[in-house]
């Protein structure tokens, strides 16, 4: 505004000057022309400023005379508030993405309850869909009663647990809501189905170690209180020797029970290492000694090996697994039926170590849950045969810890197949047996 005034004053000094000398009415022409050439110029400058306003993001244009010390600020403070607008996107970009990361889900809720937003765990866990469901309420989107119930209240101290499906999809969500922003809500959603699953089957392995050493126990206790309380004469050496034996029998009971605990246990808490070449045909010749001894020549066994295999892995673990399944055949079948033992390669370039009996079967029911920890599918015979119950739990870890499957086919009445098949990559080249062992074929009774 100072310029102009000075503008004005100089055109008026001229016009007042060149009067004098001119004669007034050259002196007011004068000054006439010089104000009109300021409204040229100024309205040349102020179309520049209004093409400048359409692209306001450039640098105002130079040279508009008094403007210039109006726009600069004007365009100053502009370009700081765009970097503060591109700060703050970048920044609420970056929380976006942090919560998309987050292992648990996250929701922001009108304070009507209606969804805002929330990140993709979320959604997952609640079958959301937010383009669809944003604005709805939360309450209609998960239908329970006692989500409605929870979400109801004026403070949340601790998480709801809320159980959705049924089955094999069913899942179970720990839902736990908070005030945020104003009047705003924030629910976080965190997946504990596994969490819950595990404590369980926690509950379930102390329940049944328990009952299955409460029994050994008694039997223990009951007779050493027997032979306490009673005179030294008062039995016969028959009767005497009768309960000792008993009482090794249960004690054995307890040490398999015990041995095979610490074996599972093993399994599950050491780290899966490669191993090196194993001949599977040896082991399974150690544990065929085993299962005939423990047979005591009730069954005819048909042994079927490949002295040249070999696969990658442990070899302790490997005689665990291939003596529980031996073990098992003889424990089930019958006196006078027959097991056979295969090592065999497959045609996908595999192996698999097959136990075949002719033992009582097992109900199609109860198949998928043999290899739960002392899951029996009958229990009176497994007692009287002197299993553990985690016999093949051990056999499908070690099967797994060698990228290997655990295979169970069986009809009742008629007997089973235990197969554990190992991939291609878990073999080695095959080659000749450290120690002369008989033919790849060969039968005994």
């Amino acid at each position: 505004m100072s310029k102009t005034l000075v503008s004005i004053a100089l055109w008026a000094l001229g016009g007042w000057l060149l009067g004098a000398w001119l004669g007034p009415a050259t002196g007011w022409a004068l000054f006439a022309l010089g104000l009109l050439l300021m409204v040229l110029v100024s309205g040349l400058q102020l179309s520049r400023i209004a093409r400048w306003v359409c692209s306001i993001d450039e640098p105002p244009p130079p040279s508009v005379g008094p403007w210039d010390e109006i726009l600069a600020p004007i365009y100053r403070k502009l370009k700081q508030n765009r970097l503060d607008l591109q700060d703050r996107a970048r920044n609420f970009n970056r929380a976006l993405l942090a919560a998309e990361a987050l292992p648990d889900g996250a929701l922001t809720l009108a304070p009507d309850k209606s969804l805002l937003w929330c990140n993709q765990t979320a959604a997952s866990h609640l079958g959301l869909d937010l383009d669809r469901d944003r604005g709805h309420s939360i309450l209609n989107i998960v239908r329970a009663p006692e989500f409605a119930r929870y979400a109801d209240q004026q403070a949340w101290s601790h998480p709801l647990i809320l159980h959705l499906g049924r089955s094999s999809q069913a899942r179970t969500l720990s839902l736990h809501l908070a005030p945020y922003g104003v009047g705003q809500f924030l629910m976080v959603t965190r997946d504990i189905t596994q969490i819950e699953r595990l404590e369980n089957t926690r509950k379930d392995f102390v329940a049944n170690v328990s009952h299955e050493l409460r029994t050994p126990l008694t039997v223990l206790s009951g007779f050493i209180e027997t032979l306490q309380d009673m005179p030294g004469n008062a039995l016969t050496d028959a009767q005497r020797g009768h309960y000792l034996e008993l009482m090794s029998q249960q004690a054995r009971n307890m040490h398999a029970l015990v041995s095979d605990l610490l074996t599972l246990s093993s399994l599950e808490s050491t780290p899966n290492r490669e191993g090196g070449p194993v001949f599977v045909t040896a082991l399974a010749r150690t544990a065929l000694a085993q299962a005939q001894a423990l047979s005591g020549g009730q069954h005819a066994f048909d042994i079927r090996l490949d002295e040249t295999l070999r696969v990658r892995g442990q070899d302790t673990e490997l005689a665990s697994a291939i003596g529980n399944l031996l073990t098992n055949a003889v424990r089930y079948t019958p006196a006078g039926g027959a097991i056979t033992v295969i090592w065999e390669p497959t045609p996908d370039g595999g192996a698999a170590y097959r136990v075949q009996d002719t033992g009582i079967g097992i109900d199609p029911a109860d198949v998928p849950r043999l290899t739960e920890r002392f899951f029996r599918a009958d229990r009176g015979r497994s007692r009287a045969t002197g299993g553990t119950g985690l016999g093949l739990a051990i056999a499908k870890h070690v099967a797994m810890r060698h990228d290997a499957v655990l295979d169970i086919q069986s009809t009742p009445g008629e007997g089973s197949v235990f197969s554990i098949l190992f991939p291609a990559a878990r073999m080695c080249p095959p080659a000749e047996p450290p120690a002369a062992a008989g033919s790849p074929s060969t039968r005994a009774a």
